[in-house]
């Protein structure tokens, strides 16, 4: 069973992030948006909108208390089989979003990179990928990654074609194939791996999210939130949280 953690409202914390080392790198597992609307009797669209909100607040949040690397989960290479209603929904909001973020994290110095296959998306889609991309390429600020068209083990499979191709050509010998190459031919090349994911909505499972970079990752599953009701308060609740854990790496 993964770790979990339980919010309640009316807790107390006496630690704060003053007195805890952050995390270089969170990835966070956006759950929820659909049963957020569905218990208010709205659309899931109107979810995905409310759930794009928090996601806006709380990168601008990670960025100001010193987070280096954020990676969210926006859209997984699973998701294409959702209703085609609320997979068209997604694509006009996430169109929307990408028009906006070309200016949206300027202030903050945000570098925004995406991860997965993009090509599988509209040419419009594709455009204003890069665009975003071109755009914040030398900003100096938190690194921001979303994972559009994501799904970790076809991020493994792409990275093993990349290195038979080397075999094949004879630019590497098998023998010379190691963790660090397969880390280098993953869409996070040159990142360190996440310290902490956080999935709200109470949901046991990985998801297909960044498996070979979270192998000792830690995992904070918070049971009684959805999404887009995720605050900035919750994210210091699970750094403290993630603060108290022993990180052994399969040491003593």
């Amino acid at each position: 069973m993964l770790p979990f953690f339980k919010n309640k409202e009316n807790s107390k914390t006496e630690i704060t992030l003053a007195d805890v080392k952050l995390p270089e790198h969170i990835g966070f597992i956006m759950d929820g948006n659909g049963r957020w609307a569905k218990k208010r009797n709205l659309p899931r669209s109107a979810g995905h909108s409310a759930g794009a909100k928090t996601f806006r607040k709380i990168v601008k949040y990670c960025d100001r208390i010193g987070i280096k690397y954020v990676t969210v989960y926006a859209f997984s290479t699973e998701n294409w089989k959702r209703p085609e209603e609320e997979v068209n929904s997604l694509m006009k909001l996430f169109k929307s979003y990408l028009e906006e973020a070309i200016s949206d994290f300027k202030d903050e110095d945000i570098v925004v990179r995406f991860i997965g296959d993009t090509t599988a998306f509209s040419k419009e889609l594709q455009d204003l990928i890069e665009e975003n991309e071109k755009e914040s390429a030398d900003r100096k600020g938190m690194v921001l990654n979303i994972a559009m068209n994501y799904g970790s083990r076809d991020e493994i499979v792409r990275a093993m074609k990349i290195i038979a191709r080397q075999v094949k050509d004879g630019t590497i010998n098998p023998d010379e194939i190691s963790e660090e190459m397969i880390s280098q031919n993953l869409y996070t090349a040159g990142q360190p791996d996440p310290d902490l994911v956080i999935r709200p909505s109470g949901e046991y499972r990985i998801s297909n999210f960044l498996l070979w970079q979270s192998a000792y990752t830690e995992y904070i599953i918070m049971d009684e939130v959805l999404w887009p009701d995720f605050t900035e308060k919750m994210v210091d609740e699970c750094i403290i949280e993630y603060a108290k854990r022993n990180r052994r790496f399969g040491g003593v």
